[in-house]
C-alpha cells in the first residue's frame, strides 16, 4: 500500500464518523424533545448539496486532476514520497487550508457563492458537516497548487487534502464537549462551533483544519465561552433546498445590481461579506 492510499484510508475513516455521532445526536434531540418537524426538516436540507456535488463530481474530479497535473509540469524538483515528506505535505496542505478558508470568508464573491451554503444552518450536527457546495471543488484546489509547485506528488497532495476535508466532519457536533487537553492546540468540535458562531467573538474566528497554530499565529482564534448561536448574521430563514443554495448568491446578485458605479460594484464582489 503506498502512502497516498494510507492517507485515503485514514480519510474515508474520519468522515466514517458520521454513523456513530449522527445517530447519537438525533437521540440527544429526541431526548431533549427537539426532534419535530423542523430540525428533520433542517437537517435534510443540509444533506441535499450531497445530490448536486454527486452530479458535479466527474467534472470537479476532471478540474483538480488537471490542475494539479499542469502544476506538476511546473515544479523545478521532485520530493519522493517518504514519511517525512508525507508529514510536510500533511503540514503544508494544512497551511494551505487555513488561507483557503480565511479567504472564503473574507471575499464575498466566494463567501456567496460557496462556503455560505456551510454555514446557513441554525442548527450544529453531522448533517452540516454534508452541507458544502459544490462549487467548492472549483474555488478550493487553488490553494494547493503551491504545495504541488515546490515538488510534492499531485496524488500526495490530493490524499492530504482528503486528509484534511475527511477530519471536518467529526467537528460538527454538539455530543462532544470541550476537551481541554487537544482544544489549544487541534481543531476540535468545540473550536469549530466558534467558526459557526454568530456573535461578534466568535465571527471570523478558528480557521484551521486539524491545526489550531496557524489561528494562534495570524491572531484568529477564539476559544469557546458562552453558547454558540449558528447560521448567518442575516439568516435565511428557510429549509427549502433552493434557498440553501442561493440565498447569499441572491443577496450579492441584488448588491451588485443596486450599486452605483463599476468601480463599487467590483469592489463589492471582493470585500469582505
Amino acid at each position: 500500500m503506498t502512502l497516498p492510499d494510507l492517507l485515503d484510508l485514514i480519510a474515508l475513516a474520519t468522515a466514517a464518523l458520521i454513523v456513530p455521532l449522527l445517530p447519537l445526536e438525533c437521540w440527544r434531540y429526541w431526548r431533549e424533545r427537539r426532534l419535530g418537524r423542523e430540525h428533520v426538516l433542517e437537517m435534510l436540507a443540509s444533506a441535499s448539496p450531497l445530490l448536486p456535488t454527486a452530479l458535479a463530481a466527474p467534472l470537479v474530479t476532471a478540474f483538480i486532476t488537471a490542475l494539479f497535473t499542469t502544476a506538476a509540469h511546473f515544479a523545478p524538483w521532485t520530493v519522493p514520497t517518504t514519511w517525512w515528506s508525507t508529514l510536510l505535505a500533511l503540514l503544508a496542505v494544512d497551511f494551505m487550508y487555513y488561507w483557503d478558508h480565511r479567504v472564503a470568508h473574507r471575499v464575498r464573491t466566494i463567501w456567496a457563492l460557496a462556503h455560505s451554503v456551510h454555514h446557513s444552518s441554525p442548527l450544529y450536527n453531522q448533517a452540516v458537516g454534508l452541507r458544502i457546495s459544490f462549487v467548492d471543488g472549483f474555488t478550493s484546489p487553488w490553494f494547493y497548487v503551491p504545495v504541488i509547485l515546490v515538488g510534492f506528488d499531485p496524488l500526495l497532495v490530493a490524499a492530504a487534502l482528503g486528509v484534511i476535508l475527511g477530519y471536518q466532519q467529526w467537528l460538527h457536533t454538539e455530543t462532544v464537549d470541550k476537551l481541554p487537553w487537544l482544544d489549544r492546540w487541534l481543531n476540535t468540535p468545540s473550536n469549530h462551533r466558534v467558526h459557526h458562531g454568530v456573535q461578534p467573538q466568535y465571527i471570523d474566528r478558528n480557521y484551521g483544519a486539524i491545526l489550531m497554530i496557524w489561528d494562534r499565529l495570524f491572531g484568529t482564534y477564539a476559544a469557546e465561552q458562552e453558547p454558540v448561536r449558528y447560521g448567518l448574521t442575516q439568516p435565511i430563514g428557510s429549509s427549502n433546498p433552493l434557498h440553501v443554495h442561493l440565498a447569499e448568491a441572491q443577496r450579492l446578485w441584488h448588491d451588485f445590481r443596486t450599486a452605483r458605479g463599476w468601480r463599487k460594484r467590483l469592489l463589492l464582489l471582493v470585500a469582505p461579506p
